[in-house]
C-alpha cells in the first residue's frame, strides 16, 4: 500500500492474521494467471483520495475482469479503454440530473481527486472470472475502510448502489453522514431504480448543508 495518510489508520489492519493470508493469496493468483488491476494500481482509491479530504464514498464490488480496465478505482477504466456499461449508465444519470455532457473517456481520477473516495469492495479479480477473489480476505479491509470514513466528524456522503452495497449501510454512522443508496448502473438493473435517483446533486446538496464543498461530477481534468 503506498505511503498515505490512510497508513496509520489502517495499520492494524497488516497485522492481523488474515492479511499475510491475502496477500500470498493474491501472489499466488497472479503466479498463475492474470490478475486485474495492476499490482502497483491495487491501492489506487485509497492513493488518490486522502482520509482527511474524503466527501464522497462510492462503492463497487469487483474490478472489472477484461484487459486493461481495472485500474483500482470503482466503476472507472483508463483513456483509451471504451466505457464499459455501468459506466454509460452512470454518465447517462449524471446528464439527467446535473446536464453533464458524458465524457469521451471513462477515467474518474477527476473525481478521485476531489474527495470521492471510489472503493471496490473486493480489491482483485482473476482475469474474465467476475467475483473471482470475492473468498479472498478483501472485504474485511474495505469494511474497515469504510467504518474509518464512518467515524470522521465531517459530513461525507456515501452512495450505493446495488444489494451488495446496500447491505454495507450498517457500516455508516447515520447520525453524522448521509446515504444515498438505489439500484445498481448494470444494464440489468439500472431502469429498476437507478435511473431519475439523481445521486449526484443529491450528494453536493448534503455536502453543501454541511458546511462543504460540493464535487465538481465533470470526468474531465
Amino acid at each position: 500500500m503506498p505511503r498515505t495518510d490512510w497508513n496509520p489508520i489502517l495499520r492494524g489492519e497488516f497485522d492481523k492474521p488474515y492479511w499475510p493470508i491475502l496477500q500470498q493469496y493474491v501472489a499466488d493468483e497472479r503466479a498463475q494467471s492474470a490478475v486485474y488491476p495492476p499490482h502497483d494500481q491495487v491501492f489506487a482509491a485509497l492513493h488518490l483520495t486522502p482520509f482527511a479530504e474524503v466527501k464522497v464514498l462510492i462503492l463497487g464490488q469487483d474490478p472489472y475482469h477484461g484487459p486493461g480496465q481495472a485500474h483500482g478505482l470503482c466503476f472507472s477504466v483508463p483513456r483509451g479503454i471504451p466505457q464499459p456499461p455501468s459506466l454509460q449508465n452512470i454518465f447517462a444519470e449524471l446528464h439527467s440530473d446535473l446536464g453533464i455532457e458524458p465524457p469521451s473517456h471513462g477515467n474518474l481520477e477527476a473525481w478521485a481527486r476531489q474527495g470521492v473516495l471510489l472503493l471496490n469492495a473486493f480489491l482483485t479479480v482473476r482475469a474474465r472470472q467476475a467475483a473471482s477473489h470475492r473468498s479472498a480476505g478483501w472485504e474485511t479491509f474495505t469494511d474497515e475502510v469504510i467504518r474509518a470514513v464512518s467515524a470522521r466528524p465531517e459530513r461525507v456522503v456515501f452512495i450505493l448502489w446495488g444489494a451488495f452495497a446496500r447491505r454495507k449501510k450498517s457500516l455508516v454512522d447515520l447520525t453524522r453522514h448521509v446515504v444515498i443508496e438505489s439500484a445498481h448502473p448494470s444494464p440489468l438493473s439500472a431502469h429498476n431504480g437507478f435511473f431519475g435517483s439523481r445521486p449526484f446533486s443529491r450528494a453536493n446538496a448534503a455536502l453543501v448543508a454541511a458546511g462543504r464543498q460540493p464535487v465538481d461530477w465533470r470526468a474531465d481534468d
